[in-house]
């Protein structure tokens, strides 16, 4: 049962996260209740929580005092809080302000490993192989790649290490030039992410501000496996980022917009 049909038949949802990767918390309304299957759940206006999709996991988060788990949905486009293990929200009505807040260091976690996944997918490309999945999950994190061509190198397991090293090379270079990391979204509206002019791919997840917020970017050595090759990676994000820690979001009935990505 949906408590806002005009919420959802027009879009009225910002997404946040993919505005700002460091804003941990911000004041909003709620522009839709409902629930589905027995589960409750609200939207806010301006969303700080990021959807699992495209690898990447959810934001673990919180409206007011009551931890979440942010979910697209399907129909209505919105992503929108639930409680963990069927819990239950707090009692909130559409137009009603709230703080929402998310867990920054897995946050940043997160945007690290999906940028170092760009990152892998750059160097894999510049062998001339061509990417074939993802999966930004920590602990599981990995690029697959196929080669349009026979590389011998990848035959036997020096030529495996010998190729490894290479990206290992290219990708420790990238992080200590800085490159920048920025989305853009042009005319046919899907969001684009870029590591400078090294790398482009549409993408919506969240992402730090250049490559020099990546530390301990590992690669161990690649795996082929039925004409796959499979480039592991771990990372994480430099310690003492600067945060932008609160927002205030205008509320401006009718002019607010949902914006999917």
């Amino acid at each position: 049962m949906v408590h806002s049909t005009e919420a959802l038949g027009v879009g009225t949802q910002v997404s946040a996260y993919l505005n700002d990767t460091y804003l941990e918390q911000v004041d909003t309304r709620v522009i839709a209740v409902g629930e589905k299957g027995g589960t409750p759940w609200a939207a806010v206006g301006h969303c700080l929580f990021h959807p699992q999709g495209g690898g990447q996991p959810a934001d673990r988060g919180w409206l007011e005092d009551t931890e979440i788990i942010p979910v697209r949905d399907r129909e209505s486009g919105l992503v929108v809080a639930t409680v963990p293990g069927g819990g239950s929200l707090p009692p909130l009505a559409e137009g009603q302000k709230v703080r929402a807040r998310i867990d920054l260091r897995a946050r940043t976690a997160h945007a690290a490993l999906h940028t170092a996944g760009h990152l892998v997918e750059a160097v894999g490309r510049m062998q001339g192989w061509e990417m074939v999945a993802s999966n930004h999950f920590p602990g599981q994190a990995r690029i697959e790649f196929q080669a349009p061509r026979t590389d011998t190198r990848l035959a036997d397991p020096e030529g495996r290490e010998e190729v490894t090293a290479v990206l290992r090379a290219a990708v420790a270079a990238a992080v200590a030039d800085d490159l920048p990391v920025f989305a853009r979204c042009p005319a046919d509206g899907r969001r684009v992410v870029h590591l400078d002019e090294l790398h482009s791919a549409p993408c919506g997840g969240t992402h730090v501000r250049s490559l020099g917020d990546l530390a301990e970017v590992a690669l161990p050595t690649l795996k082929v496996k039925k004409g796959r090759i499979r480039v592991s990676y771990s990372a994480t994000h430099v310690p003492g980022t600067a945060t932008r820690l609160s927002y205030a979001a205008p509320h401006v009935p009718g002019t607010a917009t949902h914006r999917s990505h």
